[in-house]
């Protein structure tokens, strides 16, 4: 767009013929965005942020008055703060690589007053440490002119033909020499003595060898001449381990059978006596059972028989009374204590043919026939009839009983 400007990412837009900028500046500082600009009434300029780099070889005597000749490389840039780039903008916005000439004269004269304070060694040895001080010491400087120094690193150092340093290495090198050179003489001490060791291990491996060889000829020549003469003996001791395997094949064989025989004959024999056994216990056990269950119902068919006998045994009982001169003084109540009486004497002759039966079945194992029962309920009731028949007479008494003489 007409007018509006915007700086690149790696530099700063100076804006100059307006408003002052901070801290009185003569120009603005924009960074990071655009900015309208009047063609005519303002100007723009631009400065770089980029990374900057700057050479320093230079020549610098020692504290023990040798000279050293140090190459250096700075890295240095203009600060991000607006403090910085307006600094910076006033020295070196018209002529920009200038920054590079002004940054390694610093340097240079800071890093030949820090050398001149250290000796050779201090300096060779502690490349680090000097970078540092040259640093700290250009620090303020450098700020002043807007610069900012990312880093410093010591390239060379180089004393020419004087030889200093390499003097100084010497003793080392000597030394690495020397250990190098005893190194040297151990391996090939190492290697004479490995040599002899592994010519004295293959003197021995030879003695070795023919001592072995020597003894097993020895025995080749015992085992064929022990052959020769034990021909027959061998043959019988191979004959009788031949026997001996047959023999324990037979046995064997035996035990196999024997086996078999158990498994197909015993086995089943057994299982048979067993099965056999079983059922003969349960055939006993049923059948004992039907002969509780037969004495049960005979007891129980006799038990009826005597109680369906006994109307009978009441109407012979009554029979007996047809005869005998009975009065009946109290009426209605004499005639049911008669029947009672009837009743009562029935039940005692049942009660007594059931004793009866019962002291049969504990003298005697067998049980006795219903017809024998019913024999021997008759013969009760008729002893019963002859009883009352011989009875004479009955009387009244004074309080209306009847008494029978």
């Amino acid at each position: 767009m007409f007018g509006y400007r915007v700086p690149a990412p790696d530099e700063a837009m100076l804006i100059s013929g307006g408003r002052r900028g901070l801290g009185g500046a003569p120009f603005r500082v924009v960074t990071g965005h655009g900015k309208f600009v009047l063609p005519v009434f303002r100007k723009t300029r631009f400065l770089t942020l980029s990374m900057c780099e700057a050479e320093v070889t230079e020549t610098c005597v020692t504290r023990q008055g040798i000279a050293l000749h140090v190459r250096a490389v700075i890295a240095f840039k203009v600060g991000n703060d607006h403090e910085s780039i307006i600094n910076a903008g006033q020295r070196f916005l018209s002529d920009q690589d200038q920054m590079s000439v002004l940054t390694g004269r610093i340097f240079a004269g800071h890093l030949r007053a820090i050398i001149g304070s250290m000796t050779v060694e201090e300096i060779v040895t502690e490349r680090q440490k000097l970078a540092a001080e040259v640093l700290d010491t250009s620090k303020v400087e450098m700020a002043k002119i807007g610069l900012i120094v990312d880093s410093l690193q010591i390239q060379s150092i180089d004393d020419g033909e004087v030889g200093y340093i390499e003097a100084m290495s010497a003793p080392h090198k000597a030394a690495i020499h020397r250990q190098a050179q005893i190194a040297q003489a151990q391996a090939t001490q190492a290697s004479v003595e490995a040599e002899q060791v592994a010519a004295r291990n293959q003197a021995e491996y030879a003695r070795q060898t023919a001592v072995v060889k020597a003894e097993y000829s020895a025995e080749v020549d015992r085992a064929q001449a022990k052959a020769s003469q034990a021909g027959p003996l061998a043959q019988a001791h191979a004959q009788q381990e031949v026997l001996a395997a047959q023999t324990e094949l037979a046995q064997r064989q035996a035990q196999l059978r024997q086996q078999q025989l158990v498994a197909e004959i015993v086995k089943p024999a057994e299982a048979e006596a067993q099965r056999i056994k079983l059922l003969a216990i349960a055939e006993a056990e049923r059948m004992k059972i039907q002969a509780e269950a037969a004495a049960s119902y005979d007891r129980v068919a006799l038990d009826r028989m005597i109680i369906d006998q006994l109307p009978q045994i009441v109407k012979e009982a009554a029979g007996g009374l047809a005869g005998a001169n009975v009065n009946v003084l109290n009426g209605a109540d004499g005639l049911g204590e008669i029947a009672a009486g009837l009743v009562s004497q029935g039940l005692t002759i049942l009660d007594s043919v059931r004793q009866n039966l019962s002291g049969q079945d504990s003298g005697d194992s067998r049980r006795p026939e219903p017809g024998n029962a019913s024999a021997l309920l008759q013969l009760r009731a008729g002893e019963d009839k002859t009883k009352n028949g011989a009875k004479d007479k009955t009387k009244k008494t004074d309080d209306g009983r009847v008494d029978v003489d």
